[in-house]
């Protein structure tokens, strides 16, 4: 995975949160629980699931989700 941003922080999922259109995923991230604001679309694409190991790619205030090559 190559991304122009500079902080990639490795974590395992703990917990998804579906709502309406947009989903809250919550990454234990080293002993540190983090929530990611994505949409539920990407919840699918992504075939996320809790216990799934992932990325948090940070970019200014925004949190998103990435998977290893």
């Amino acid at each position: 995975m190559k991304l122009s941003a500079r902080n990639v922080l490795a974590g395992k999922v703990v917990d998804i949160v579906l709502g309406a259109t947009t989903a809250h995923v919550r990454l234990d991230v080293g002993g540190t629980i983090m929530t990611s604001s994505i949409t539920n679309e990407a919840v699918e694409a992504l075939g996320l699931v809790v216990g799934q190991e992932v990325f948090a790619v940070i970019k200014a205030s925004d949190v998103l989700i990435g998977l290893p090559d």
